[in-house]
């Protein structure tokens, strides 16, 4: 009977380590569980009335489409628009059939018989309604892309996947019940970004890969890269003499009175979008440490270090690239304006609108680069607490 070790999944480790990274992991937990507590929102009511919108939506189908000169020209101006003979299908005014006049560029709806849309329906004071296009009903695709997803998780990941998707519902509940709820009262948003993300890590973590000290110590590598992310976040974004308007939905907030820190939120945002590129990095770089300990028992933490962090080195090059694209692709449109406008990369580059661009891919990205030592050293550091000794009583 052995004395002094225990057993888990992935690691062996000593007892001492055991009880170590158990407590620390208690320690954050109770702090984490304090910050929810201490932010958790209010029962505010929302500052912006819908009827401040000036419009509701109704459901529609197209039932015919048709095509002539727009409203106010004639065919000699061949200016030509599309109109739509519509069917509303939801709200007061279902059973209307109303005609929608919509331009035929590349700004127009394009509508075909048949397409399911949204329509903004204004009441004017004498009585009558009119009705202007909103956007395409995406439910039943979108819904049918989701069930593929989960599918695809649960076929392949089996227990594990069901772990994952288990847990990115709880990310979706802690984002809408506290993250977004949270800022709006006007906390700190650093402070809620953080206590989200480590949050969201608990659950994350522990449902997709289990209750094991391998978890533990994936868990506490991220709350160390958090923190670092947080902080070089926040040195760069105030160095910067960011404003945090960078987006139409800043402005509106700020028009509607909600008081919101635009430059914290900005903040907030880099943060939780780091989050999931760590999770990635860091249990791959765990498990790898747990992989090299099973070939080579006799290894203590520097010759389980250097090879999984060359492993390390591999994954991250790969991923530094695709976090940088990822965000390019997101921001390929504003890029194409500004090229076409023939500015100099340099003049681009500072702009607000694209330096927060960058500043959120290179602060991320320096968060994944520091997680690959952090996270081999912290795995290498645990695994090799065994006393050789013990392990012959295994």
């Amino acid at each position: 009977m052995g004395s002094g070790h225990s057993h888990d999944h992935e690691f062996e480790v000593s007892e001492k380590v055991r009880r170590f990274v158990w407590s620390a992991i208690g320690v954050c937990g109770v702090i984490t569980l304090v910050g929810l507590v201490a932010l958790w929102p209010g029962g505010r009511d929302g500052l912006i009335d819908p009827a401040m919108l000036g419009t509701t939506t109704a459901e529609a189908e197209v039932v015919f489409t048709d095509y002539g000169p727009c409203t106010g020209t004639v065919e000699a101006d061949r200016v030509y628009c599309e109109f739509a003979t519509l069917e509303i299908t939801s709200g007061d005014t279902a059973g209307d059939t109303p005609v929608l006049e919509t331009s035929l560029d590349a700004s127009g709806a394009n509508l075909e018989s048949g397409d399911r849309i949204l329509v903004n329906v204004d009441r004017l004071d004498d009585g009558r309604v009119l009705y202007s296009f909103n956007d395409f009903q995406r439910g039943q695709s979108m819904t049918v892309l989701v069930v593929l997803f989960v599918l695809a998780v649960l076929v392949l990941g089996r227990w594990k996947g069901a772990g994952a998707l288990a847990g990115l519902a709880v990310s979706l509940a802690v984002l809408t019940a506290f993250a977004l709820p949270s800022l709006l009262d006007g906390n700190a948003p650093l402070l809620v970004a953080i206590v989200a993300a480590t949050a969201i890590a608990f659950v994350a973590i522990f449902l997709a890969h289990g209750v094991t000290i391998s978890s533990a110590v994936s868990l506490l590598s991220s709350f160390v890269c958090l923190v670092m992310t947080g902080v070089l976040g926040w040195i760069f974004v105030e160095a910067a003499n960011f404003t945090g308007y960078t987006e139409e939905s800043s402005f509106f907030l700020n028009a509607f009175g909600v008081p919101i820190d635009a430059r914290g939120i900005l903040l907030a945002g880099i943060i939780i979008g780091s989050l999931g590129v760590l999770d990635d990095v860091i249990v791959t770089q765990v498990s790898a440490v747990a992989q090299l300990k099973r070939a080579r028992p006799e290894s203590g933490w520097r010759e389980l270090f250097r090879p999984a962090l060359d492993i390390g080195r591999d994954h991250v090059s790969s991923t530094v690239n695709t976090l940088f694209l990822a965000y390019a692709g997101a921001a390929l449109p504003l890029l194409l304006l500004f090229s076409e406008a023939q500015q100099s990369v340099s003049g681009v580059a500072t702009r607000e609108v694209v330096a927060v661009e960058i500043v959120r891919a290179l602060v991320g990205s320096i968060g994944l680069v520091a997680s690959v030592p952090v996270s081999t050293l912290l795995a290498s550091l645990a695994i090799s607490g065994r006393e050789p000794e013990e392990r012959s009583h295994a």
